[in-house]
């Protein structure tokens, strides 16, 4: 195994320079463009581990389908498959997986798991999810919005407003805005107060916030927190594993995006959600399966954006 030059990590979006952020984006662009469905050999003889404590539909086929379309391999291990399961420790793991394979890629409960996972190996480690960030979304999220607006770079976030509504303290929302400051995009928030972005994420962000001259807003009213924005995002309610169910659905039931909040926004106003969706909670059919939805566009593109990204940081 060849070593790879440089070792970078994927744990947030503040990883990443606003320059890398543009120089992926183009990436995806041209191998989503070139050839669609095509194997090329970017990758040919890499391995990825992908450590999968919780499960999914998105990451786990999106990642696969990338490293066997760059000429490479990717290795499904859930807890189970690990001696994660016997007490083996994450530290461990690390080192162990480091000399295997050329790149790591793990999905996890806590976000200490993907800190001590990089701190302790010699290959890049991506975070495919985590309590705190779900940076490869908001990577996709962005590149979407860009793809479809058609604007250069240097004038994507000029009069650009996102607004995202819901649950506002999440790992979504958390990835959401620290790459919205890092590339100069206003973001409005429509959130309960219980549930509302933790000052620690803002204050992550702070930098950037200042000197990119970012606006960041939070609304109590969904209504204001769409007005006027070009793109109105949303996520489940309800994580996996959570035991407050009856009483989040009650309190964010007033942040659904159904056709009435959808018609305070402007004219034409792109709709996404990063899925699974629960339909009729956060999101109704006749919004996601309308016309100004772009959530299904979004879900493919986790497959072209994990394919530059998986390049950036695995070509040696």
């Amino acid at each position: 195994m060849n070593p790879v030059r440089s070792l970078r990590h994927l744990i947030t979006d503040q990883d990443l320079s606003p320059n890398e952020i543009w120089k992926l984006f183009e990436l995806t662009k041209e191998l989503k463009e070139s050839a669609p469905n095509k194997t090329f050999d970017l990758l040919r003889g890499k391995n990825l581990a992908m450590i999968f404590q919780k499960p999914s539909t998105r990451t786990r086929v999106s990642f696969e389908v990338a490293m066997n379309q760059l000429g490479g391999h990717a290795l499904y291990l859930s807890s189970s498959d690990l001696q994660l399961s016997r007490g083996e420790s994450i530290e461990d793991t690390a080192r162990t997986l480091s000399r295997y394979v050329d790149g790591i890629l793990a999905r996890v409960f806590d976000h200490q798991d993907i800190i001590k996972l990089a701190k302790n190996s010699s290959v890049p480690v991506i975070n495919g999810l985590s309590s705190d960030f779900h940076p490869c979304q908001a990577l996709t999220d962005l590149f979407t919005i860009w793809e479809k607006r058609g604007t250069p770079h240097q004038c994507f976030g000029k009069g650009l407003s996102v607004s995202f509504v819901g649950d506002g303290d999440n790992n979504v929302t958390n990835s959401l805005l620290l790459l919205c400051a890092r590339l100069g995009i206003n973001l409005k928030i429509g959130c309960p107060a219980k549930y509302k972005i933790s000052q620690g994420i803002l204050d992550l962000a702070k930098s950037d916030i200042l000197k990119n001259k970012v606006k960041i807003e939070i609304f109590s009213d969904p209504r204001e927190a769409v007005k006027d924005v070009e793109v109105i995002y949303t996520d489940v309610w309800v994580s996996m594993g959570r035991k407050d169910e009856k009483e989040r659905i009650e309190t964010l039931s007033p942040f659904q995006v159904n056709k009435k909040l959808l018609s305070f926004a402007k004219k034409g106003a792109m709709v996404m959600h990063c899925l699974p969706a629960h339909r009729g909670q956060e999101i109704v059919d006749e919004v996601i399966d309308g016309p100004n939805s772009i959530v299904f566009d979004q879900a493919e593109n986790r497959l072209h954006v994990q394919k530059a990204i998986l390049t950036f940081l695995l070509k040696a």
